[in-house]
């Protein structure tokens, strides 16, 4: 199956005749060939009619998913639906869709608000004649004479069936353009650079990982052509212009994702022989990780997998500065994890996506405090005041014997000297074997607890000596 779960289908003539709920049809959905994903976790596909807009998930008890020896061992989606109205029009689908035509809808009601923060042009055109739109969000004194502005590019659905990077894409943008205080003060500091949709084409067909001429956009940065990829090239020339302009410094790409087989949020860094650099690289995940609800750290790590060279994470932070850093953020397909009831929420309703996009946006303003951008006297979000609340506790408490009677200080590379707090635990990664793959998995050793730099002749990409960290299963969290 090579194409999103999504598909209409009118009720049958004559349903009207029988008992509600009498007309049945049992559904089969064969040629699935990917071995994880969120089938096998229970997650069902959701329906909505004409009269019934909202999307509503399917009971677990009339879905089933199994291998079927008649379809090459494949698996097979097979789920009954029983039509209650006739002359109703059902929609089924996997998750949410968010189609071309409601991203230009949305941009197109931006234009019409006349807002002076916000900006659209076109980058380019797809090899359909599609626009690859591009917003530029930040004050408007910033839009022309930027003077050392920060820059954050942010990249969305450049795999088509990945409809949550649209949404998520969706709540960043709606609230970088709002009144909100954050919003404003981020405005005055940075320059946001958005693509909403890298991939017009495979959307409007209907693909799931493809383009028109059926290539993996995120696999093809290495070799982008203005006639083969050209939304890749237009995106790969405005980097380069930021890359090297003196008025302004590029910060951030992020590249946002949807993912088939794993739960929450996550995101997936580089690792750098340099540890200053990657103690910086992991910075703004832990930052999120105290915002989002839904981020799971477990699943988040840094790799540079040699097999990933074409995917923009790993592409361009060999091609940028080495002061840029390069994410690709992923939200699950099904829902997150919590640690109290409900235990698992699915992403059923819009705003949970969307929430995530304010949840990135808003830990940006964490980001710029901690390395002195904006001056930490200014309002920051709930999740860094609440920790600031934590800080501020009085003196005098009674400490632990483990708590050291002076808070030791270390210079940062751009000079700064920064308070290390116990809590605040330095950890040391380690990829031994990593993979972007839904069936394989990391392994990673942290070096809980001890500093900078890392004992003598370890560095990144080798195993560590014995004796040093705890073993691939236990992968704490990379938050401190």
């Amino acid at each position: 199956m090579n194409t999103p779960l999504r598909f209409s289908m009118r009720s049958p003539i004559g349903t009207a005749l029988l008992r509600p709920g009498r007309q049945r049809v049992i559904f089969n959905i064969v040629n699935i060939s990917k071995k994880k994903n969120h089938l096998l976790d229970g997650m069902t596909p959701i329906v909505r009619s004409t009269t019934r807009p909202k999307w509503q998930r399917l009971p677990n008890q009339v879905v089933h998913y199994y291998r079927s020896p008649e379809h090459r061992n494949h698996y097979v989606l097979s789920f009954t639906f029983a039509f209650d109205r006739e002359e109703e029009i059902y929609h089924f689908a996997l998750c949410r869709p968010y189609s071309y035509s409601r991203c230009q809808a949305h941009l197109e009601q931006l234009d019409r608000k006349g807002l002076p923060h916000v900006r659209r042009e076109v980058l380019t055109v797809s090899l359909q004649q599609r626009r690859l739109d591009l917003l530029t969000i930040t004050a408007s004194p910033n839009m022309d004479a930027p003077l050392n502005q920060r820059v954050v590019v942010i990249l969305a659905r450049v795999h088509p069936g990945e409809a949550p990077a649209s949404f998520i894409c969706q709540g960043l943008i709606d609230f970088l353009v709002s009144s909100h205080p954050i919003a404003v003060l981020l405005r005055d500091h940075v320059i946001f650079k958005v693509v909403p949709m890298m991939n017009p084409d495979g959307v409007f067909l209907g693909n799931e990982r493809c383009s028109l001429l059926g290539i993996d956009l995120n696999r093809g940065w290495i070799d982008a052509t203005p006639l083969s990829h050209p939304t890749l090239d237009a995106v790969q020339n405005l980097l380069a212009d930021l890359n090297q302009r003196k008025d302004v410094h590029l910060d951030f790409v992020f590249d946002i994702h949807a993912h088939s087989s794993l739960h929450g949020a996550f995101i997936y860094g580089n690792s750098y022989d340099d540890v200053y650099r990657f103690e910086r690289h992991i910075v703004y995940p832990k930052l999120l990780a105290q915002n989002a609800e839904d981020f799971n750290s477990l699943d988040t790590m840094y790799n540079r997998d040699p097999k990933k060279a074409g995917t923009a994470r790993r592409y361009l932070c060999a091609t940028l500065k080495d002061s840029v850093n390069c994410y690709t953020l992923f939200a699950s397909l099904h829902g997150y994890r919590r640690d109290s009831p409900p235990y698992f929420l699915n992403y059923s309703e819009e705003g949970s996506d969307y929430r995530l996009g304010r949840n990135v946006a808003r830990t940006y303003l964490d980001y710029y405090h901690v390395v002195g951008v904006i001056p930490l006297g200014l309002p920051a979000s709930p999740g860094a005041l609440k920790r600031a609340g934590r800080r501020s506790r009085p003196r005098h408490r009674r400490r632990s014997r483990s708590w050291p009677s002076r808070e030791p200080r270390r210079r940062t590379p751009g000079g700064r000297l920064v308070a290390l707090r116990p809590h605040q635990v330095q950890c040391y990664c380690v990829i031994t074997s990593s993979s972007e793959d839904d069936d394989e998995e990391a392994e990673a050793y942290f070096l809980a607890g001890r500093p900078f730099p890392p004992p003598r002749g370890l560095r990144l990409g080798v195993s560590p000596p014995r004796g040093h960290g705890p073993g691939p299963a236990h992968r704490p969290a990379l938050t401190g």
